[in-house]
């Protein structure tokens, strides 16, 4: 994990908006439409050396591939993995419940509405081991073309790919989460082995309280999440923490979020986890306070933090000076060399979401480049 020692860099979360005719051709594969496979993969690998150097363009730091291969963040991993032919999954959104109209609005979303999440029915195992290779070959191909700072790629987290695909097969959490975990190893290695950094996705650890185990107590839903970084960090037994971060989440979408667990209720739980550098929703209207967490929370040795500085359903462009406000709020309490510049979560978590309009997303990447500078010329005076 690259770090500073003269200026705040700046990254995001991992997806990005995808072209159009990209977006028709992922739509298809979903519904079963024949699309030429070849054709596709020379689609996608075009996309992300535009994607690439829009990121480069708008100032950011530490890039990725903008999901491009991928229908969304997780469910992508049932193109990848065996195992998962049952029947769909159902999703019952514990803020949305009291909002019926807002609910249908959310699950309305083009992407939402296509996604498939078959339940596990019979043994993982993997089915794509040449996926992850692709996606690697991709991003180093577009990085040859620009200069930038560092690159990353993103992939599910057990605990999140439980989240999605119903077990029923396995019988226990335990047993269950242990066999994804084992069939996800094969992705995670892939992408270390290449160099890139590895985001792993952890949206289980926040939205899993309001969704997966929206039934428990607290006590009990910690129990869960505890159990779910265990199973990553055997994933991830293989890869350095400095290679890795991850991102923990409560949910992309545009609604109440009233049921969100606090980040004062699962923080010691993350820190648990092997990743050096967490990122995570800190400028959304429910979690912009957060950052009061760390006055008496202490930042573990080795961990440092993405806290995001722009939002992800909002089309407002923050302006610089709020942003390097958000940056300095962070640094001051843990340290300048502990911080970098984050999104809330991405700009294109289901192929064909279009929450915040994509020319405003290279905005907003800009104004945050632009804090950061800011922020850097008040921490690193000259």
């Amino acid at each position: 994990m690259r770090t500073s020692t003269e200026r705040f860099l700046t990254t995001h979360t991992g997806s990005l908006p995808r072209p159009d005719d990209l977006v028709r051709a992922m739509y298809a594969r979903e519904e079963g439409v024949p699309v030429d496979p070849q054709a596709l993969e020379r689609r996608i690998a075009t996309a992300v050396d535009e994607v690439v150097k829009k990121q480069v363009d708008a100032g950011i730091d530490i890039v990725d591939d903008g999901e491009m291969s991928k229908p969304s963040y997780a469910t992508y991993v049932k193109d990848r993995l065996s195992g998962f032919g049952g029947s769909g999954n159902t999703f019952v959104y514990q803020d949305l419940v009291a909002f019926p109209n807002l609910a249908k609005r959310v699950f309305g979303d083009p992407g939402r509405s296509r996604r498939k999440t078959p339940a596990c029915n019979a043994p993982i195992g993997v089915r794509d081991p040449e996926a992850a290779r692709r996606d690697v070959e991709h991003l180093k191909a577009a990085m040859a073309t620009v200069r930038v700072e560092d690159s990353f790629l993103t992939a599910a987290s057990p605990g999140v790919v439980s989240l999605f695909f119903r077990d029923d097969h396995y019988g226990s959490d335990e047993a269950y989460l242990a066999a994804i975990a084992e069939a996800m190893r094969h992705e995670y290695e892939t992408i270390a082995r290449s160099g890139i950094l590895l985001q792993i996705d952890c949206p289980d650890l926040g939205m899993g309280r309001h969704i997966q185990y929206a039934d428990l107590s607290l006590p009990e839903f910690r129990k869960k999440a505890q159990l779910h970084v265990e199973a990553l960090n055997d994933a991830l037994r293989n890869i350095p923490s400095e290679q890795l971060r991850m991102h923990l989440c409560w949910g992309n979408y545009e609604g109440p979020h009233h049921c969100d667990v606090p980040l004062a209720d699962v923080i010691d739980i993350v820190f648990r986890a092997k990743p050096s550098a967490i990122a995570f929703e800190a400028a959304n209207p429910r979690h912009a306070h957060e950052w009061k967490l760390f006055e008496t929370i202490k930042l573990p040795e080795g961990k440092r933090l993405i806290p995001g500085v722009i939002e992800s359903k909002s089309n407002f462009v923050e302006h610089p000076e709020l942003v390097a406000q958000r940056i300095g709020l962070y640094a001051n309490l843990v340290g300048r060399e502990n911080v970098m510049a984050g999104s809330d979560c991405g700009y294109g978590t289901w192929v064909g979401q279009a929450a915040v309009d994509p020319d405003v997303v290279w905005a907003k990447m800009a104004a945050m480049a632009e804090g950061a500078r800011i922020a850097s010329s008040q921490f690193w005076p000259k």
